[in-house]
């Protein structure tokens, strides 16, 4: 695509990742415009949070793809034919990164090592804030994104990106990323309000798969997953009876199942409890590696974490609004 820019590829990385998938492509601007620079990017993205906040960064200048729908495991999703075509024929891909795009791998290096304009967003984030799992083979936590302050970097980064590769409106891009980390700060802080009114000993988050180590260490929650960082562990009869005594031990009054993950293993652990005579209730379904429905308040990054944040501090006997922080989630059903 010629918009008046000569574009020239560099690769860089982060120790302990494959470098190649993080490889992206710097535009420096050039001098001449032409009549290309008023047609609209064409930009494709992975899961829902990334999609949502280069929509919001983009702004009317660019029309954004998702791939990877709400309430599917994006550890687990293979790009189809029409995905890779949807990808060749991007101007600009933005994807996660720190290998949450699991299967998705090959395709990503394929496309990076084309050529073509390829951004992981949490690339900004400086790997000191990065949470890397005992067993984890070097590899940090992907799930950045329930850290509301980190996730605010990668709106800096979308911001930049994009401005390198599209000089003339690099001033709107800035601009709504500013704006939107400032409401990113408030959501932050509601998170950080409603988790502290928790009574102490509930403040334990018992989850599906470990996807909530930033949000225990943001927001100062202890957190036990069945199963590990990504969805491909499998959880055994052990890890189930462990959890099950730690809830006994503990009095935990709910445990979460996740959108994007089987409950079977969940139920597990309520059984397990009912059988020790100890009654622990699905507090919910939380929003985890997928966001709500397209189209709804909690199909959108703030929404997503609003949910999480609201339904955690409910569920375990802390203080939220019913209908969160804004009085836009949909009305709780009891599980």
């Amino acid at each position: 695509m010629d918009m008046g820019k000569d574009c020239g590829a560099r690769r860089v990385g982060r120790a302990g990742l494959f470098g190649i998938l993080a490889a992206v492509l710097t535009c420096t601007g050039g001098s001449t415009a032409s009549a290309d620079e008023a047609r609209k990017l064409n930009v494709v993205t992975t899961v829902g949070m990334v999609t949502d906040i280069v929509r919001v960064v983009a702004g009317e200048h660019a029309e954004v793809v998702g791939i990877i729908g709400e309430g599917v495991d994006p550890h687990l999703y293979r790009a189809s034919r029409n995905d890779v075509a949807k990808l060749q024929d991007a101007d600009v891909i933005f994807y996660s990164g720190l290998l949450l795009e699991g299967r998705m791998s090959d395709t990503l290096v394929r496309m990076a090592r084309g050529g073509r304009k390829v951004f992981a967003v949490t690339e900004g984030i400086d790997a000191k804030r990065l949470i890397e799992p005992e067993g984890a083979d070097g590899h940090p936590d992907p799930h950045v994104w329930m850290d509301v302050s980190l996730w605010s970097r990668a709106v800096e980064t979308v911001a930049e990106a994009l401005s390198s590769c599209d000089e003339a409106n690099a001033a709107a891009y800035r601009a709504n990323a500013s704006r939107y980390r400032g409401e990113l700060a408030e959501l932050d802080s509601y998170v950080k309000k409603v988790i502290a009114s928790i009574p102490t000993r509930q403040r334990v988050l018992v989850t599906a798969h470990d996807a909530f180590g930033y949000f225990g260490r943001a927001y100062g929650i202890e957190v036990r997953g069945i199963q590990g960082i990504s969805t491909e562990s499998e959880a055994g009869v052990a890890d189930i009876n462990r959890l099950v005594a730690f809830l006994v031990e503990r009095d935990i009054s709910a445990v979460f199942v996740e959108s994007s993950v089987a409950e079977k293993n969940v139920r597990a652990l309520v059984e397990g409890a009912a059988a020790r005579g100890r009654t622990v209730r699905i507090g919910g379904t939380l929003l985890s590696d997928a966001m709500g429905a397209s189209g709804t308040y909690e199909g959108t990054y703030i929404g997503m974490i609003d949910h999480n944040a609201t339904l955690i501090a409910r569920a375990l006997g802390g203080e939220a609004p019913e209908r969160g922080w804004r009085g836009k989630l949909a009305e709780q059903k009891d599980r």
